[in-house]
């Protein structure tokens, strides 16, 4: 392998393993080791489906405006804005009027993102 395979460009959307997550809402993920990134592209007003895995997330709004739903709460976050989701704490997002774009971090790597396919994995 390369040690150019290692760098990636956040605005190629061709790079990266591609998944539909929901209607409008699609990532590109890319996995290591002992971490795992995400970036996630939410159309305008479209919203992720309420879910849990036992990874560790972080989310950073990299883009637009969104509704954090976490745990009971909905947090309004805007560009610049991150957050930390423990492992098996039910959340989403919703996005906003000019839709959002998310870098997702999890550790360790999500067994089901590995693989090209659709839908969040566990519910």
């Amino acid at each position: 392998m390369s040690q150019q395979d290692e760098f990636h460009n956040l605005d190629d959307n061709g790079d990266g393993l591609f998944r539909e997550l929901a209607a409008g809402v699609t990532t590109r993920i890319f996995s290591g080791e002992q971490a795992m990134l995400s970036v996630v592209t939410l159309a305008p007003h479209a919203q992720g489906t309420l879910h849990h895995h036992p990874e560790e997330q972080w989310g950073v709004l990299l883009d637009g405006s969104a509704i954090r739903v976490q745990g009971d709460e909905e947090i309004a976050v805007k560009k610049g804005d991150f957050w930390r989701t423990p492992g098996n704490v039910p959340h989403t997002m919703r996005a906003g009027p000019d839709g959002a774009r998310v870098l997702d971090i999890f550790s360790p790597p999500r067994p089901e993102y590995r693989k090209a396919g659709s839908g969040f994995g566990t519910t």
